[in-house]
């Protein structure tokens, strides 16, 4: 058994052109998901442990981390967040009956008891976001694994209750395979779709809700950010008309917002967000849920279904399954196993792009091959039950197992005219057309020059292929 060709890992595709109707619980039009991440007293210091102090998401844009030194400004910043910011947000939300899900760093919630207490007496979802807030892009495997599982244990001493959902933000590659080995209900470290999809993890069924860095009060404190309130509220309304439009339409998504206490608890920024809220709330059918509640929602609405994962087949079974796609020509299956597939791929647009990528780099000989594969159409081999079973159904599906002794009379007189002037099969993908269609683009196609008639049947031998892929 030979070694699997390359395999692309990330996926493209997605939900595809016709992504689900979320299907929202009383119809609503958008999901909406405030989370407010709380880090203060989770972030970079030497008091936690840490070998230079906090450079990210602050007042201070383009701050630089102090090796061996504590920042008492960087401190006294993050300090706000926690003494004013998150109680700012809190009645804001409390007062509006706005359901949160906070992303709680363990340490961070450990150091603050009081709010804790409040996000609990709220009902707000507690999420974990890690043991501490430090990038873990260089982190070997197992140190992150570790601190996963001390963030665990840590957050539910604190909350009394272990996490259900995880983000850690600023993460590694393994972060979110580590997350799903750890049974949790939601993981959000992607920032890939406006839909919850699930994600197949060590054979596991993992439900991913994308989460946001554009909707994001993080871009007060980046260039190229917001630099005032009305920016942030502007392109939240935004952002929310256009999901909004295209519920309506019929294709409900989800908008994720972000926050961070030091960040918008500013009292020149809370405004934007209330305005926000405000907006919000005069419109029907808007479902603001804690993403708790949105897994759930999913979980129970669009559990995992059956994945097709062709691209992780070996070459044996692809070549098995899809050697009769182009008629009787497994070579071109060959080819596209070896070519780097990924889960793009495990849809019939997607194989069938590898297959035609293999078939249209062939050469003029190889194709014209795979032309006189084909069998005539109401032929010989047709009246002597020798077609291929894809071929029998699809001839059957235009009535040519039917046919009238004149009709029959007339297609072997097509077929024998038509292979002696082009020197192969008249082919033509049945399921667009009828007997009497089939007819005329015989008369049509007679007169092509061969060149013309060479790249139309090639035309047509892939849209067999493309028809022959869907009926899977």
């Amino acid at each position: 058994m030979g070694q699997m060709p390359p395999r692309y890992p990330r996926d493209f595709h997605g939900h595809g052109v016709d992504r689900p109707d979320a299907a929202w619980p009383g119809g609503a039009r958008i999901a909406l998901s405030f989370v407010l991440n709380y880090e203060e007293g989770g972030e970079n210091c030497l008091l936690h442990g840490d070998a230079a102090s906090e450079a990210f998401l602050s007042e201070i844009v383009g701050a630089a981390a102090w090796p061996g030194q504590r920042h008492w400004n960087m401190e006294s910043i993050y300090d706000y967040g926690a003494r004013s910011g998150f109680w700012r947000l809190h009645r804001l939300f409390t007062e509006t009956s706005v359901p949160v899900t906070v992303y709680g760093v363990a340490s961070a919630l450990a150091r603050n008891p009081a709010q804790v207490e409040a996000m609990q007496n709220a009902d707000w979802e507690i999420a974990s976001h890690g043991l501490k807030w430090i990038d873990y892009k260089d982190h070997d495997p197992k140190d992150e694994a570790a601190d996963m599982d001390a963030a665990i244990k840590l957050h539910t001493e604190v909350t009394g209750e272990r996490p259900k959902g995880w983000y850690t933000g600023r993460c590694s590659v393994n972060t979110v395979a580590l997350a799903a080995t750890r049974g949790f209900d939601w993981i959000s470290d992607t920032y890939d779709d406006d839909l919850p999809y699930w994600a197949r993890i060590d054979g596991r069924d993992q439900l991913i809700i994308p989460y946001t860095l554009d909707c994001n009060d993080m871009r007060f404190a980046t260039p190229q950010g917001f630099n005032s309130g009305d920016q942030f509220f502007a392109y939240l309304r935004d952002s929310f008309d256009a999901l909004y439009a295209e519920g309506v339409a019929g294709r409900p998504a989800m908008l994720s917002i972000g926050l961070h206490c030091r960040l918008i608890g500013r009292p020149g920024r809370v405004q934007a967000l209330r305005k926000f809220i405000d907006y919000v709330q005069g419109f029907e059918g808007v479902w603001c849920a804690r993403r708790a509640d949105i897994a759930a929602h999913w979980a129970a609405n669009h559990p995992p279904q059956p994945r097709t994962d062709w691209h992780l087949m070996e070459r044996a079974d692809f070549v098995a399954a899809f050697g009769g796609i182009f008629e009787h020509s497994p070579w071109i299956a060959e080819g596209a196993h070896a070519l780097e597939l990924g889960p793009a791929h495990d849809t019939p647009q997607g194989l069938h792009n590898a297959l035609c990528r293999v078939f249209r780099a062939a050469s003029d000989d190889q194709r014209l091959a795979v032309l006189r594969a084909h069998p005539d159409l109401a032929g010989k081999l047709a009246a002597a039950k020798r077609l291929t079973d894809e071929s029998t159904a699809e001839q059957a599906s235009a009535g040519l197992d039917m046919l009238t002794d004149g009709e029959r009379a007339q297609f072997d007189a097509q077929n024998t005219a038509y292979v002696a002037k082009h020197g192969f099969p008249f082919i033509v993908a049945v399921k667009d057309h009828d007997k009497a269609g089939i007819l005329r683009a015989f008369e049509r196609r007679i007169d092509n020059d061969n060149a013309t008639e060479f790249a139309e049947a090639c035309k047509q031998v892939e849209r067999i292929a493309r028809l022959r892929l869907e009926a899977l």
